[in-house]
């Protein structure tokens, strides 16, 4: 069969006409979602079926979902004004055996490409094979490390044949399955490798060589779209060099044949064990978008639009924490996060508006309006029917930018004066009524009843408590035990000389790697620790991510680290003492040069120091190696696990002890909403519901400072910007996915390495419960009010009435109305009051217009409240709350 080939001249993808009559067959198997098309490019834009396109994407990972979550998570980001996904692919999870593929269960990347097909929606599918995305080992298998030879992402053969391979396999997979543009299937774009440009001059020549390489071999598998590298400046003239970052507006392609893309908008970030949690305000993600656009941008994609779940094993490292929420606009359970999801659906709306202008300009019109504020101006003239319009017909859409952090300007463009906010752009797509301006939220604020975390910024009235945390019932008061034995428990133990390096071992088959050694301690040594008053002491040059260190039986302490020297004093007895210590990783390292080279476990030299004849070096020494836990060899955890296993019960008065699993049973909360786990009452360890693994729980609390009592939105924004969460833990909940859950008997397995017990784990449902906002009549009227010519294509705005509009969650609905003030009310969500100009029907109109319905929307101005104060410009503030169905119980119990 023929497939289309990239033509290297002007950047185009040719497709051969042999394959049209066979496209039109192909597209009935791929479920009929486009009529096949071609995708090429200019200096502007990605060209789709013969047009421009400005696209807005949504960055969704499909494993860090269920398929049952993938149609929601789609449909609401289509809501949100999305055109197009955006995944990485996941080799360690596609091939976590050599020669062995998965693309089953979350892994069903045909099934999520065709669900993104079925909903309208173009996918952009970032092959790599190198993800990193905070993932496992940066995607890689860790099989590919032990092929002789190998080195990774440089011009090495074995590294080379394995990626060749396992792209060529993505690739056909697509073909086979209908799935490219050409064939009426959703993929519009491809990526190959991943902020290589990062890394590229730690190799040497040998960088640029495989860069190229990489390149070439790509675009001669026969995709037929454009290949894009991120962050790669010297890609060559066939592949689309992209950019990743917090702002991109600045960022121009290596050439002027190529578009301006923006792979990677960080709309927040990731988050480790013991930290703070990150915030990126809306009006700065706005901005930055807007800016990017203004600028000549032609697709932007979220990173991440929904974050999802590092479930398992699969969080990147080191210890990086099992929520991948990101503070993205649909938070880790699907949900809308408020105002973000509904500021930036209301941009993407208004930059819609703006497509016609942006993609008949080749270029703007720059106008400097001030010190720090300027226009970019997109004209041209419409065609409809393909026939195109008179000049004095043309349509214009305007950009206007106040880049000041500090001050609001006054601008006048086109003899029209306009107010800018301090860092925000305004969008006007008609050059002349303001449609949105990135600075001015009228989204609705939504407070979630339980969550992985609180935002709060201290008494700042501006940001309120975005999650409530209420005290629950326990899941449980009946638990099972099973105690883990500490150190050798095995027939699959060794000895060897010398300590090994962790990976080596446990092939990360299991976080879990015990070294047990012995060492004689004369009678002259403990006579000479008593009479110094000094201890003898365990030094480890480098170790990461997690150590414990048993001394004959007894933990003598825990270390926590990347690459860190461990320094720990013992206490030793004469006579022959057993040294056990539990080597603990925590997600593999996913960025950086010579991945393969990082390991785990101990470097250096181990030795015990403080000796009466010196130092006693243990490195070299006699060690016997168990890897993983009796429990993960016997999966207790699973389902069909038998009782003999050696289960017993665990008394409510149990003296707590170190590396016990628990079990229990429980029902499911009623209804459909979220659930989570509530694991703050324990130590660290890992979970299972139903034989899934959940994933790693660590109940290690962030710092009390670095947070700070407000979050400005102006400046530019970097992850330690308006962090949260100060004093608190960094994940508290975690999510059980609904799919995973029957109605009643489901099995909770707990491993739990501290002396933590089970009876205060309790289960709840995620939901908003309470819903505000305050809009001005000032405010720009909704975006849906715009319309467009069928004739001439030009935008009119026949009613300028701004609206509020509230929403609860899917099958709840608007059960009161707290507080409603049309005038000049003060505060902010959760402390609004009334001001000296209040309107006395607010409450009654608001709840005639929203009471009992799951969505409302109220007019904001005197014609539907009455004028209660002239002359001044009044808003709208209200409060409501959210209720699920009747009858639905938002926790559960054994």
């Amino acid at each position: 069969m023929a497939v289309p080939v990239m033509s290297r001249k002007k950047g185009l993808i040719s497709l051969p006409s042999v394959l049209t009559a066979l496209s039109i067959q192909l597209v009935i198997v791929a479920g009929e979602y486009f009529k096949p098309f071609n995708v090429t490019y200019d200096h502007r834009a990605l060209i789709i079926g013969g047009k421009r396109r400005i696209l807005i994407s949504a960055g969704i990972h499909y494993p860090r979902a269920t398929p049952e979550m993938w149609p929601k998570l789609i449909a609401r980001s289509k809501e949100g004004g999305a055109d197009v996904i955006e995944t990485y692919t996941f080799w360690n999870g596609h091939e976590p055996v050599r020669g062995q593929y998965n693309f089953e269960g979350r892994y069903d990347i045909v099934k999520f490409a065709k669900l993104v097909g079925s909903h309208g929606l173009y996918l952009f599918l970032r092959i790599g094979p190198y993800a990193c995305a905070e993932w496992n080992f940066g995607g890689f298998p860790v099989w590919l490390r032990d092929i002789p030879g190998i080195e990774f992402r440089t011009d090495n053969a074995p590294f080379k044949e394995e990626m060749e391979r396992y792209v060529k396999k993505i690739v056909d997979l697509m073909i086979a399955e209908s799935l490219f543009s050409w064939q009426g299937g959703p993929i519009i774009l491809l990526q190959i490798e991943n902020e290589y440009g990062n890394i590229e001059s730690s190799f040497g020549p040998k960088g640029k060589t495989y860069m190229k390489w990489a390149a070439e071999m790509a675009v001669g598998l026969g995709a037929g779209v454009p290949w894009v590298m991120c962050r790669q400046t010297d890609a060559p003239e066939y592949i689309i060099d992209t950019c990743n970052a917090y702002y991109c507006d600045a960022f121009r392609p290596n050439s002027e044949k190529k578009p301006k893309i923006w792979t990677e908008n960080w709309d927040g970030w990731f988050a480790d064990w013991g930290e703070r949690l990150p915030h990126r305000p809306s009006e700065d993600i706005a901005f930055a978008i807007a800016r990017f656009f203004q600028r000549g941008g032609s697709l932007q994609n979220y990173y991440m639009y929904f974050g999802g779940t590092n479930f398992g094993r699969t969080a990147g490292g080191p210890t990086q924490i099992t929520s991948y929420d990101y503070d993205a606009p649909l938070d880790e359970y699907g949900l809308l996060r408020q105002p973000k999801w509904g500021h930036l659906k209301d941009l993407h709306a208004a930059i819609k508006l703006c497509e016609p202008a942006l993609v008949a300009a080749d270029s703007p019109q720059y106008i400097k309006l001030g010190p720090k504020q300027e226009a970019h101006v997109y004209r041209g003239i419409p065609h409809i029917n393909g026939q195109y319009l008179s000049l004095n017909e043309s349509i214009c859409a305007a950009f206007i930018a106040n880049i000041d952090e500090h001050e609001s300007a006054a601008v006048k463009f086109y003899g029209q004066e306009y107010t800018l906010s301090p860092w925000s752009v305004s969008i006007l797509p008609d050059c002349r009524n303001t449609a949105f301006n990135t600075a001015k939220v009228g989204a609705q604020t939504s407070i979630k009843t339980v969550g992985s975390d609180s935002v709060s910024f201290g008494n700042n009235s501006l940001f309120p408590q975005l999650i409530i945390k209420r005290k629950l019932e326990s899941i449980s008061q009946s638990w099972m035990t099973l105690k883990e034995p500490l150190g050798v428990w095995g027939d699959r133990n060794f000895t060897s000389k010398g300590i090994l390096e962790h990976l080596n071992v446990t092939k990360d088959q299991s976080d879990y790697l015990w070294y047990l050694t012995r060492l004689y301690i004369s009678d002259d040594d403990i006579s000479f620790w008593e009479e110094n008053d000094v201890s003898p002491t365990i030094v480890i040059d480098s170790m990461r991510d997690f150590v414990r260190i048993f001394v004959n039986g007894q933990l003598a302490g825990s270390v926590k680290g990347k690459w860190i020297k461990v320094v720990q004093p013992v206490k030793l007895v004469q006579g022959y003492n057993d040294i056990l210590l539990l080597s603990e990783t925590v997600g593999l390292q996913n960025y950086g040069a010579f991945l393969e080279k990082d390991g785990a476990g101990f470097k250096g030299q181990l030795k015990l120091t403080g000796c009466i004849n010196g130092d006693i070096n243990l490195t070299s020494s006699l060690w016997t190696y168990q890897a993983g836990l009796k429990g993960e060899f016997l999966e207790v955890y699973a389902v069909n696990s038998t009782e003999n296993a050696g289960w017993t019960e665990l008394p409510n008065d149990a003296i707590p002890s170190l590396f016990s699993w628990y079990k229990t049973k429980f029902d499911a909360p009623g209804g459909t909403d979220p659930v989570a786990l509530d694991f703050s009452s324990m130590g660290k360890g890992q979970a299972w519901v139903n034989g899934h693994h959940i994933g790693r729980y660590w109940t290690l609390v962030a710092p009390n400072n670095g947070c700070g009592r407000t979050c400005d939105y102006r400046g530019a924004y970097n992850s330690g910007k308006c962090r949260t969460n100060c004093g608190e833990i960094t994940q508290g909940w975690y999510h059980i996915p609904r799919s995973w859950l029957k109605s009643s008997n489901n099995v909770l397995v707990i491993f739990e390495e501290t002396d933590k017990t089970p009876f205060e784990i309790s289960i709840t449902t995620r939901s908003t419960e309470t819903i505000c906002a305050k809009v001005s009549e000032k405010h720009y009227p909704p975006l849906h009010k715009w319309s467009r010519s069928e004739f001439n294509g030009k935008l009119a705005l026949t009613d300028k009435t701004p609206e509020m509009l509230l929403q609860c969650d899917e099958r709840h609905t608007i059960s009161s109305i707290e507080f409603a003030s049309y005038g000049n009310p003060n505060g902010s969500c959760q402390k609004f009051s009334q001001g000296k100009c209040h309107a006395a029907n607010s409450l009654s109109v608001v709840s005639q217009a929203c009471k009992g319905r799951n969505s409302c929307t109220i007019g904001i101005s005197n014609a539907v409240f009455g004028d209660p104060c002239r002359h001044v410009v009044k808003s709208l503030a209200v409060q409501a709350k959210c209720s699920p169905p009747p009858g639905f119980s938002t926790s559960a119990s054994s």
